[in-house]
């Protein structure tokens, strides 16, 4: 990970005030003020005017990449021991307990030099468009600052951070997790106006054993929430329903409940979905989304209810809204040959697999097309594994869908489960070898038709996007 630092400069002496640390002069007497004017943990990244931030780890231990720092160009070290190495190094290094925590010290001070509100969302399932949505509706009203790409855990939330620019008005900021603690570390860092939870789905079930424990895990939000600041809660959701908590009272959004913001009359074509939101005192009509899925519909109400939050009109909202660009591999929506891909490799619980399988219901039905998909592993289910991948082959049959292509060990489960669900075994066609991606693209090739619509899912580590490379570099060998 590397980020600018946004004012340009901090000095190791400002860092060692900061986090408690101690300025340590390695190879002689340097100059104590030596700025630093972006942030690394990779050592491969650094160069002069690097601080490199030695990252302790059971498998890779990031003191041992020190010297490779140094030679590299970078005279500044974050680290919790100083290692030996070669005698003509020179540089100055901050030494504390923990470097991780030091970041977190120096991203909190940092931030509060910057005169701005600051939205923190995180959940199980659309923390991530959730987040896009927001800062496309407040970038019609603010200067944004938004984490970006994965940077969303306890060493990257920090990083994005420091990369915040001096002129930030608002900046919208991702929690991620995987056990206990983590998302109050991450809330008392950032010291939210407002705080997000989108829902309590299946992710990391395998490290908490329960959607209530991991519903303790995420509202650890309320931690750092500022006194008077807002909590939005997924009124939807059971778990985040029965959240009772004296100092915050939720505001609630949603579609099957009496909620503070509640979407209504909602339709969708092939690429966009338009609904009304209904609240207390009035109700906003046409609301339009570039993109399809109710997942996206609580994303878009989550972002309208921060857009009121800050006092924006309507129609800035709602601009904002229809503006949103989706990220990365989530739900890119694409012709390719006479098929048309869903392409959403980002990452997979039992929750956004449904979800993604029910745009492509959405999908398929407006084309009058198969309903084909190509669905693979899904990661940090532990116990929970077998069950949630056979669950998702059966809400696949289900809805009617077929051929069904599982990638991966754990999506086998994905294909017993379509075929208990009714789906004829030759229409099931399987994979379990993640490192092999061309036999499951060779399978596609060969048995795609004319009108298909193909979504392609899996965990991240999965990888299933070389999937769709291998089809979009053969798409002359497609058989139509």
């Amino acid at each position: 990970m590397k980020v600018n630092v946004g004012c340009n400069t901090l000095t190791m002496s400002e860092l060692a005030r900061i986090c408690g640390g101690i300025l340590t002069f390695v190879g002689g007497e340097l100059n104590k003020d030596t700025p630093f004017s972006y942030v690394c943990t990779d050592s491969r990244e650094t160069a002069d005017g690097a601080l490199f931030v030695a990252l302790g780890g059971e498998r890779v231990d990031g003191h041992d990449y020190i010297d490779a720092a140094i030679s590299s160009g970078s005279g500044c070290v974050l680290c919790e021991r100083i290692p030996e190495m070669r005698n003509d190094r020179k540089y100055v290094a901050v030494v504390v307990e923990d470097s991780i925590r030091a970041v977190g010290e120096l991203a909190k001070a940092y931030d509060r030099r910057i005169n701005h509100r600051k939205v923190a969302v995180t959940g199980s399932v659309g923390k991530t468009t959730t987040k896009e949505f927001i800062a496309s509706v407040l970038s019609e009203g603010f200067r944004v600052h938004k984490t970006e790409g994965n940077y969303n855990s306890n060493i990257g939330m920090p990083l994005s951070m420091l990369s915040m620019s001096n002129d930030t008005e608002v900046s919208v900021l991702e929690m991620g997790m995987s056990a206990l603690g983590e998302i109050e570390y991450l809330s008392r860092i950032a010291e939210p106006d407002i705080a997000i939870v989108t829902n309590i789905g299946s992710s990391h079930m395998g490290h908490l054993g329960s959607r209530e424990n991991i519903g303790k895990a995420k509202l650890e939000i309320v931690k750092g929430l500022k006194k008077g600041g807002t909590l939005l809660l997924n009124g939807d959701d059971d778990v985040l329903r029965a959240y009772v908590n004296p100092d915050f009272i939720p505001v609630y959004v949603g579609i099957d409940r009496d909620c503070d913001f509640r979407a209504v009359n909602i339709r969708q074509t092939i690429n966009k979905t338009t609904f009304d939101i209904v609240m207390k005192d009035r109700t906003v009509e046409g609301v339009t989304i570039p993109t399809i899925g109710k997942h996206n519909v609580y994303a878009a109400l989550f972002a309208f209810a921060v857009g009121v939050r800050m006092n924006l009109k309507d129609s800035v909202i709602l601009k904002g809204l229809c503006g949103f660009v989706p990220i990365g591999m989530r739900q890119n929506i694409y012709d390719l040959g006479k098929i048309t891909v869903i392409e959403d490799c980002y990452n997979a619980s039992p929750e956004s697999m449904r979800a993604a399988i029910s745009v492509l219901h959405d999908i398929s039905v407006t084309k009058n097309g198969r309903m084909t998909a190509l669905l693979g592993d899904m990661y940090e289910l532990g116990g929970f594994s077998e069950r949630f991948h056979e669950e998702v082959g059966l809400y696949f049959a289900s809805l009617g869908g077929g051929p069904l292509y599982t990638f991966g060990e754990r999506a086998d489960g994905i294909a017993q489960g379509a075929m208990l669900g009714g789906m004829a075994t030759e229409y099931v066609f399987r994979n379990t070898d993640v490192n092999n991606p061309e036999l499951s693209a060779q399978m596609l090739l060969h048995s795609l038709k004319e009108g298909d619509t193909l979504l392609v899912k899996a965990s991240r580590g999965a990888r299933a996007e070389r999937v769709i490379e291998y089809l979009k570099e053969n798409i002359d060998r497609l058989c139509i």
